[in-house]
């Protein structure tokens, strides 16, 4: 994988958390509300329409998450601009070490409270960092033939 390839896919995926998180305040003052609603409920599975986008607790969180997810957007399009064409094992490593310490905690405490299933798109989002950086690690030190 080339380098411009690896940095395209960075930046859509720093846009996709972006994107993400907007959407997640949003839904606390537009109908995207009942996008979110149905995926709170898919996480605490079995579709039971029990866990909405209600409580104050909820809404709070949805914002404090909604802003946290861009500013992790913002973050890796910053890297991704600033230090990855100059440095990649740098700026592959400040972005690993950043959506690795999301992962982790956010996939145990989901499993933790019973929303297991929010483990799928955590893992579908952590691929669309780790992926091209590792593909892109291994293309620069496969021998070339």
């Amino acid at each position: 994988m080339t380098q411009e390839t690896t940095i395209r896919l960075l930046k859509l995926a720093a846009i996709g958390s972006v994107c993400f998180g907007l959407a997640l305040v949003l839904a606390l003052i537009t109908p995207l509300r009942g996008v979110f609603d149905i995926f709170f409920d898919l996480v605490h599975y079995p579709l039971d329409g029990q866990q909405t986008l209600t409580s104050d607790s909820g809404r709070v969180l949805a914002a404090i998450t909604g802003g946290l997810m861009v500013g992790l957007g913002a973050i890796v399009w910053r890297i991704v601009q600033d230090i990855y064409p100059q440095d990649p094992a740098t700026g592959g490593r400040i972005i690993l070490i950043g959506v690795w310490t999301w992962y982790l905690p956010d996939s145990f405490g989901s499993v933790m409270v019973g929303a297991w299933f929010n483990v799928v798109p955590n893992t579908v989002f952590l691929a669309l960092f780790v992926l091209p950086i590792l593909l892109q690690s291994h293309s620069q030190r496969a021998p070339e033939g």
